[in-house]
């Protein structure tokens, strides 16, 4: 089992940034690709970002891109989502997830790809 837990989540103006956290436990976090996703109310869950087991490559949905990075610490077990320039449009509920990959370099895009999950943060960019 790979333990999940988000933070760093609030409430921001639009145009503002907030910086979450992923803290992981419990298995090898180097051994696990890891993908930040967002769930607004009425619509469904989608990937904002994913990185590689060693980091070296990142995904963004065209939403976000520019706007948002992803990192990873593998000697600190956690995973940040950096966002900057939010929008109203960005306010959900902000998941990490963590999915087993053999592959450094393997991306997943997918939530049925992963699987484990944090309880989420709020996130709010207020207009």
């Amino acid at each position: 089992q790979v333990q999940l837990v988000e933070s760093g989540g609030g409430l921001v103006q639009a145009g503002g940034s907030l910086r979450l956290s992923c803290a992981a436990s419990g298995r090898t976090f180097s051994n696990y690709a890891m993908g930040w996703f967002r769930q607004a109310p009425g619509k469904e869950r989608g990937i904002v970002a994913a990185i590689s087991r060693s980091g070296g490559r990142t995904y963004y949905a065209d939403s976000v891109k520019g706007r948002f990075t992803i990192s990873r610490d593998n000697a600190k077990n956690t995973v940040f989502l950096q966002m900057n320039s939010l929008k109203p449009e960005d306010t959900a509920v902000y998941y990490c997830a963590a999915r087993f990959s053999t592959d450094s370099s393997r991306l997943y895009g997918i939530d049925s790809r992963y699987d484990f999950w944090g309880q989420g943060t709020q996130v709010t960019a207020s207009s």
